[in-house]
């Protein structure tokens, strides 16, 4: 006997209700923490199953299994949840699906009665859209309102209902809260200020009257991808900060070999596999009550428009040059002056080459570097000499270090050059072992003038495209 406790007081809990509660005395509560629950003596609640189990579905699928054991137990017992047990129900839907029991559904208000009255609206005549907070991105998906967005119980779900509606966002959006209560809350609040300045309980929704566009939920499905990927698989569920850094750093690099291999498709796929490791991380955050993925979007969003002003404002710029320059000077005021100089901030950790480069960009940011590209070569060349001087590793750092600064000077990222070169070295070499191959050559011994013969003609025959895989 599944009953509802109505969505406030024992004052609106229905007669039907409270007869069916006083005639089976087996009593099982979804949750005691509900306005209504002490109209249901004597009744088991499974609150502790939010505790134990590591995800929603897991507490429902859950509360089923000792209702089914109890009925056959007992013959009959009581199930109250909040609300209508027809309304947002998913424990009640799993009971009506399941063949080991009978189950009968004694009518209830819900929270859906209340909020029609507290917004003035008829929902059959507005032909309002109910949707599950949890399940937004897909349920609410090619919808344009008007929308009534329930159980947003979380400052998680408050993001992700922002995050899926994207450009379609409205000015402002009304938030309900505790209808039928004391402390009942109702106010409308700029969108923007939805996840900010709203504290959610099990009793929060949202009133979506219109959006500007249909919603998007790809992202927002993403996120919810990964959420569950947190609270189901126990690897994901594992994993910190520290421990993903060597996998950010791994997808970050199998982008740059995606693009340099000129294949859309697995640039499209390794793109993914570094967005996984963002939701990853921003979900991590979010669980600890640090921040969300919108939280980053937003950042980063707000960010690109500060430091565009010749894009977003009235700043007018002539050259490349003027907007790397704006960039620092806007980076500089923001950030202020760095705190122990100039490289203060510049992690160590970075690969050499990279290290190298932001190193020479610091120093040259606060006036120290060459006017010219021409004072850089001859510093090359002196490094060069002293490195034929004494073949050491230092005096070969040095001319690294040269190498990189001279490539700033003439506009070239030294990581992609190398990597170039690098990928140039691997096409030709390939042809040499193919041309010495098909000659019964072997590389070993073939001698210094026939390896450079190999190497030109290699150099004819390779062209100019990317590395094979």
């Amino acid at each position: 006997m599944v009953v509802g406790l109505g969505p406030a007081g024992a004052d609106l809990v229905t007669t039907g209700v409270l007869q069916a509660i006083e005639r089976v005395p087996v009593r099982f509560l979804r949750t005691a923490r509900h306005p209504s629950a002490a109209v249901v003596p004597g009744a088991v609640a499974f609150d502790h199953l939010y505790d134990e189990a590591s995800d929603l579905e897991g507490v429902y699928t859950g509360i089923v299994s000792r209702l089914v054991t109890a009925a056959a137990e007992a013959q009959e017992v009581l199930y109250a949840v909040p609300g209508s047990p027809v309304v947002a129900e998913r424990t009640v839907e799993l009971l009506l699906a399941d063949p080991r029991v009978e189950v009968e559904v004694v009518p209830a208000l819900s929270f859906l009665d209340l909020a029609w009255a507290r917004l003035g609206v008829d929902p059959v005549a507005a032909g309002v859209r109910v949707v599950d907070g949890h399940r937004f991105a897909v349920e609410a998906a090619g919808e344009r309102g008007p929308l009534l967005v329930a159980q947003c119980d979380s400052r998680w779900v408050l993001s992700e209902v922002k995050l899926a509606v994207e450009d379609a966002e409205p000015a402002t959006v009304t938030v309900l809260q505790r209808l039928g209560l004391t402390d009942e809350h109702v106010r409308t609040i700029a969108w923007n200020d939805l996840d900010r300045e709203i504290v959610p309980d099990h009793l929060t929704s949202l009133w979506v009257p219109e959006l500007n566009a249909p919603v998007a939920h790809e992202l927002a499905g993403f996120a919810a991808v990964v959420r569950t990927l947190r609270e189901r698989c126990p690897w994901d569920r594992e994993q910190t900060h520290a421990s993903l850094t060597r996998y950010v750093l791994e997808e970050a690099y199998e982008v740059v070999e995606a693009i340099d291999g000129g294949d859309p498709a697995l640039l499209a796929e390794e793109l993914g596999d570094l967005l996984l490791q963002v939701f990853l991380h921003a979900t991590i955050a979010a669980q600890a009550g640090d921040f969300t993925v919108a939280d980053v979007a937003r950042g980063i969003s707000d960010k690109m428009v500060r430091r565009h002003p010749h894009v977003f404002g009235d700043v007018a710029v002539d050259s490349v040059e003027d907007v790397r320059r704006n960039w620092e000077t806007i980076k500089r005021a923001e950030k202020g002056p760095p705190a122990g100089g100039a490289l203060a901030g510049v992690d160590g950790s970075l690969p050499a080459l990279l290290y190298a480069a932001k190193l020479g960009k610091r120093a040259a940011g606060v006036g120290f570097d060459w006017q010219s590209p021409d004072p850089v070569f001859a510093k090359v060349e002196e490094e060069l000499a002293e490195l034929r001087a004494a073949a050491s590793a230092d005096e070969l750092g040095d001319l690294l270090f040269a190498v990189v600064n001279l490539a700033r000077h003439l506009g070239h990222d030294p990581e992609a050059a190398l990597r170039a070169a690098a990928a140039k070295f691997r096409r030709r070499f390939e042809v040499v072992e193919r041309l010495a191959a098909e000659r019964g050559l072997e590389l070993a011994g073939a001698g210094e003038a026939r390896l450079d013969e190999l190497w030109e003609e290699a150099k004819r025959g390779a062209g100019p495209g990317p590395a094979p895989a």
